[in-house]
């Protein structure tokens, strides 16, 4: 692809007479500009001419390719110098975003472009808000978002970021590109126009710096406030470049005839007999002009998507945005009612659509409703053959054939009070069998309770019990062979005070030293055999004298 306008405003005959009002970039890679980019007659590009006459510097690509893109931005930043006071920046096409930045797409950026490749074919929205940062309060970025297919594109997603980090003092206006495109042909140029408000009206989001009388230029200097210059001596290039912008700002076959009649050999003779093949060679721009004619808003055209999507014509979303998906759809609609298939709708078409959307749309809730009645009719029906018994299989077989019936409801209810009745029965033979064991309350009798009721309110407490009683016994037998063994040893009061000597001497708190064992002396024995790795009795054995007494006890 290659741009065939680039343009800049320092007009031939005006040099140096004032310096500029301010700098502008304007690039347009949008499907809007696709049947002028011949010559760049956009509606974006061709609004060039009007801030020209305002004495604004312009950049302005169409259909820019990556190399044309870097071109242009070093164009427009060596433009900016120490008299710029406002600087607006206007990118329409496509838009990628990564996880911190967004890009600008060339038009040659392919649909397999990923994060390694991004910075080799787009520009970094970063980058334009650095520079725009440097006009506090006069700076503007405008986004015109077409639509972005990435085909399976890492780390990168199709559009704008929602939360642009926007510089203080930045304006940021976004929009479908045929919106932006009127706001700059209509709004940009025009002194005094309070931007943000007419934005707002054309159907464009605002953030950023956003003070309701925000103007772009301000009013021109009344009579009287400067020395007029004299009137400059016409020159054959200015007329050339002055009836050229007109030509290209009504993109008119007519027009680009006049131009070559009065500039035969003119500086833009070739782009002009360019466009005029172009449009000959069109066979859609007639269609194409007659749709842009009637300005349809975002919500307008996700009204058309709608149509066409209850018509069973697939336009790959309802996003308000014209893409391959919808002009498919509507080639598709065309083709069956006997229009020309050009993909673009005029006022007939959009209303004869609509009429057909409305019929299908009755239609189909004329059937929902001949369904919702035969399907009530057969709910009914199961539901006295099942449900209005009252029992609970027929109150289960109804919600299971029919959820969300009419009686599921009232079926659901009635489940639920049996249960719960059920419960409140079998939690009533839990307890009294519960109460009978525990009078019992031997391990056989806790067995005979989780037997019946292994699920029951108090199967933890039972086995707990059952825990209990073994452990019980097993202590006891314990307990009782350890008595023996310590018996066995035949300690006398006096071995029996050197133990607890020992043991007092160790902080293990045996009670009082008196040859007398009780429940302290036990724990304090207990604890000496824990430490030392000993089997724990609370009584004296051979092993534990042996550690405790080093063998004086056994004299």
């Amino acid at each position: 692809m290659k741009t065939l306008l680039r343009v800049t405003c320092l007009c031939l005959g005006f040099a140096g007479m004032a310096h500029a009002e301010g700098d502008a970039l304007i690039v347009d890679t949008s499907e809007s500009s696709m049947f002028g980019r011949l010559t760049g007659s956009s509606d974006l590009s061709a609004a060039t001419a009007d801030l020209r006459r305002q004495n604004v510097d312009v950049v302005s690509l169409v259909d820019a390719g990556a190399s044309d893109l870097r071109d242009g931005l070093r164009q427009f930043l060596d433009g900016l110098d120490a008299e710029t006071e406002r600087a607006v920046v206007i990118l329409s096409g496509r838009f990628a975003h990564s996880a911190t930045d967004t890009y600008f797409l060339s038009a040659d950026a392919a649909e397999e472009t990923d994060l390694g490749s991004v910075l080799d074919t787009a520009i970094p929205l970063s980058q334009m808000l650095a520079v725009l940062s440097a006009y506090p309060g006069q700076a503007l970025l405008v986004l015109g978002e077409g639509e972005t297919e990435l085909s399976d594109a890492r780390f990168l997603r199709a559009g704008v970021a929602d939360d642009l980090d926007l510089p203080q003092g930045v304006s940021l206006l976004r929009g479908l590109p045929e919106d932006v495109a009127r706001l700059v042909r209509r709004d940009l140029a025009v002194p005094e126009r309070t931007l943000l408000a007419a934005a707002r009206s054309r159907g464009l989001s605002v953030d950023g710096y956003a003070p309701e009388d925000w103007v772009f230029l301000p009013a021109p200097p009344a009579e009287g406030d400067i020395v007029a210059a004299p009137d400059p001596v016409p020159q054959p290039d200015l007329a050339d470049q002055q009836l050229w912008d007109e030509v290209t700002a009504r993109d008119e076959l007519e027009g680009y005839r006049n131009y070559l009649s009065a500039f035969p050999e003119g500086q833009h003779a070739n782009a002009a007999r360019q466009r005029i093949r172009a449009i000959q060679d069109d066979p859609l721009r007639d269609a194409r002009r007659a749709e842009e004619r009637l300005e349809l808003s975002r919500d307008a055209r996700r009204e058309i998507q709608r149509d066409l999507s209850l018509l069973d014509y697939n336009t790959r979303g309802i996003d308000g945005i014209f893409g391959p998906g919808t002009r498919g759809a509507v080639k598709a609609w065309q083709d069956e009612n006997d229009f020309a298939a050009t993909g673009f709708l005029d006022t007939e078409m959009i209303a004869r659509l609509d009429g057909q959307a409305e019929r299908r749309a009755a239609e189909i809730e004329e059937e929902a409703q001949r369904r919702q009645a035969e399907t009530e009719r057969l709910d009914r029906a199961y539901w006295e053959e099942t449900g209005a018994q009252g029992d609970l299989p027929g109150l289960r077989a109804y919600l299971e054939r029919y959820p969300d019936g009419v009686f599921a409801e009232l079926a659901q209810s009635r489940v639920d009070a049996i249960e719960s009745e059920r419960r409140d029965a079998a939690a009533a033979r839990d307890r009294q069998a519960w109460n009978a064991a525990r009078e019992v309350g031997s391990v056989q009798a806790y067995r005979s309770y989780l037997a019946d009721f292994p699920d029951g309110a108090f199967a933890g407490e039972a086995q707990e019990r059952i825990a209990e009683q073994q452990q019980g016994v097993e202590q006891r037998e314990a307990t009782a062979q350890a008595a023996a063994q310590e018996a066995a040893l035949g300690l006398n009061a006096i071995s029996r005070r050197l133990a607890e000597n020992r043991l007092e001497a160790l902080g293990l708190k045996p009670g009082a030293v008196d040859g007398q064992f009780d429940d302290r002396t036990r724990r304090a024995i207990r604890r000496y055999q824990d430490a030392r790795q000993l089997q724990v009795t609370g009584y004296l054995d051979q092993a534990t004298v042996v550690r405790l007494l080093a063998d004086s006890l056994l004299r």
